[in-house]
């Protein structure tokens, strides 16, 4: 396995600015965000560390030629939209956008990217899954024709009152996995697995590693506390926000070893990526790039 992390935390650092900070951490890998340019749509998104709109031949041989240099792999291009917006018109910039991204994964010999396959708000799972079946076969050729996997995102993507009900992405849960393969059963779809969205939705976020096995490109590390009292106050229909605290790896609820440890019993040896969403390693650079010092520390006790 290699380990790494998704840059969108570094979000005030320039493309080469990242691949030092992991190259002198010890990082193998970066995920690099790709949204477009311009105002970020939530925490943690519109952060742009490769810009596939004005991606030319001598950028392209400049990525590859600084993360050779400095020992640093790209895992994926990531950009996770709603490719399902109720809004057409934002779903066709979505769509457009993401196969950009395709593009320039290919270009760079990434061959993979790792997204949501998002979900129209106030449609229930059903009328989703249609939507999906019409929405994400052409994407999904469009990969296979140009050697790039996709590697879908667990999160449900539901934190504020605006996702309600549901969130904005359907792949949320084994049972809906199973539907998505059998509706699209391409190799270049799969899964981009993140332990953490179990945890936030009260599942074993170990048993579906062994079912899933042949369908995990990708692996998110972040970690998952939910307050138990909280919980209690609020319920299992709340927003999940109310009663979930994201954290570090080490600092919340997973048990890093056997999780790791799954990993290795399915064979998995790809890449594997830390996913910093800790509110209280904000507020400074030097708070920033502590967390994912610390997040490498503790994952090393595993991830060899």
């Amino acid at each position: 396995m290699k380990l790494g992390f998704i840059t969108s935390i570094l979000d005030t650092y320039s493309f080469e600015e990242v691949i030092d900070f992991a190259s002198r951490t010890g990082y193998d890998c970066v995920e690099v965000a790709c949204w477009p340019v311009g105002k970020a749509e939530r925490r943690y998104a519109g952060v742009t560390h490769i810009d596939v709109d004005t991606l030319d031949d001598a950028k392209v041989e400049h990525i590859k030629s600084y993360c050779k240099e400095k020992g640093v792999e790209i895992s994926s291009l990531a950009f996770y939209p709603n490719t399902m917006d109720g809004d057409l018109e934002q779903r066709a910039k979505n769509i457009e956008h993401l196969k950009k991204v395709i593009l320039a994964s290919e270009r760079l010999g990434v061959n993979m990217v790792t997204t949501f396959i998002g979900r129209e708000i106030g449609k229930n799972i059903d009328e989703n899954i249609k939507l999906y079946s019409e929405i994400w076969p052409p994407i999904v050729k469009f990969a296979e024709d140009h050697n790039v996997v996709i590697a879908i995102e667990n999160c449900p993507m539901w934190f504020t009152n605006d996702e309600w009900p549901g969130g904005k992405n359907l792949a949320a849960s084994p049972a809906i996995w199973r539907k998505m393969f059998e509706i699209i059963p391409s190799k270049n779809l799969g899964l981009n697995y993140d332990p953490s969205h179990f945890v936030l939705q009260h599942m074993d976020y170990i048993k579906p590693l062994y079912e899933f096995a042949d369908r995990i490109y990708h692996v998110h590390y972040k970690d998952m506390h939910i307050v138990k009292e909280k919980f209690d106050d609020y319920g299992i229909l709340a927003n999940p926000s109310l009663y979930t605290v994201p954290k570090i790896p080490g600092l919340g609820d997973i048990d890093w070893g056997r999780y790791v440890s799954a990993l290795r019993d399915i064979g998995f040896d790809g890449y594997t990526c830390v996913e910093v969403e800790d509110r209280t390693f904000e507020g400074s650079k030097e708070l920033v790039e502590k967390s994912l010092i610390l997040s490498k520390r503790h994952l090393d006790q595993f991830v060899i």
